[in-house]
């Protein structure tokens, strides 16, 4: 049976105009004048035989007749737009965008990326670097790796890992005129702290028993590996991040001081909107995920399942 349709631009000016119960604030919303609001609220009533709105002065108001067809019309260009997300997010379902902070995508996500594309060539995943974690509500990520607390509404955190920190610096600095030879010591050193992670020096020195005599002075830096450079290049002793840096003690760019490890504040999780666990690609890249960080001998090994956080 043929359809009898108002035009769109006419459904779109009247339900816009009853939400907001005025002309002018439509024609905001809708980037237009408020006469082209009129104009097609009125060839809508014209085509209806009947008033939408109550004129006044200043304002309007819905008649019978428009406060029936307001909730119904409402209803139906709610559901064309969830429609139209849908095929949108079909559309771009073959590519997974990943947030993710550089020393996490450097010293780990990065070099193991190719096992992914091997066993998945049909997603294409896009990395977006950052120091401050992916907001949902703004921000085009299909998932986020990040280290902290559970703090969004409506997010899902998967579990991954927990870090620890612990000193290490370049071998000329061991060989240099301030030994090494206690944690205390390393009071005497220019230690290179993170920007965003101003506790992790006190936190280190209190599981090391040492009680900080004067404040930590050194350079500054927005990551943790960007700090690992500086302790390779000798500007200080730095705070690894376990699993990260351990490739360059291993090659002898950077040493451990000290076999002292605190625990980082904050876990590892995997990040994405509530509503996107049935997601194909987001099961995918979880699995995936945590089977990699099962089977890497440097991430301290626990029974993830049993490891219950708040």
């Amino acid at each position: 049976m043929k359809r009898y349709l108002p035009p769109l631009n006419s459904l779109r000016a009247f339900e816009v105009a009853a939400r907001h119960l005025s002309f002018r604030e439509a024609a905001d919303e809708l980037s237009v004048s408020h006469s082209a609001i009129s104009h097609q609220v009125k060839l809508l009533e014209t085509q209806l035989c009947t008033e939408l709105f109550h004129r006044g002065v200043r304002s309007v108001e819905l008649t019978e007749a428009g406060a029936l067809y307001y909730p119904i019309l409402r209803d139906a260009l709610d559901r064309i737009a969830d429609g139209t997300e849908r095929v949108r997010r079909n559309v771009r379902s073959a590519v997974l965008t990943v947030q993710v902070y550089v020393t996490f995508a450097n010293g780990w996500l990065i070099p193991r990326l190719s096992d992914f594309q091997e066993k998945h060539p049909d997603i294409q995943v896009n990395i977006n670097t950052s120091h401050i974690d992916a907001d949902f509500e703004r921000s085009d990520a299909d998932v986020c790796v990040l280290m902290g607390y559970k703090t969004q509404e409506d997010v899902h955190y998967e579990y991954l890992f927990t870090s620890d920190i612990f000193p290490v610096c370049s071998p000329r600095i061991l060989e240099g005129g301030i030994k090494l030879k206690n944690p205390k010591d390393l009071l005497h050193h220019k230690l290179l702290s993170i920007s965003h992670a101003e506790k992790d020096w006190p936190n280190w020195f209190a599981a090391a028993g040492v009680e900080q005599e004067s404040p930590v002075v050194g350079g500054r830096f927005d990551s943790y590996s960007l700090a690992l450079t500086g302790a390779i290049d000798g500007a200080g002793v730095a705070l690894a991040l376990s699993p990260f840096g351990l490739s360059d003690i291993r090659s002898g760019k950077l040493v451990k001081p000290f076999d002292v490890h605190a625990e980082a504040f904050g876990d590892w999780y995997l990040s994405y909107r509530s509503n996107r666990r049935a997601s194909e690609k987001v099961k995918v890249f979880q699995k995936w995920l945590l089977d990699k960080i099962q089977e890497d001998g440097d991430i301290p090994s626990m029974q993830l399942e049993n490891k219950i956080r708040a």
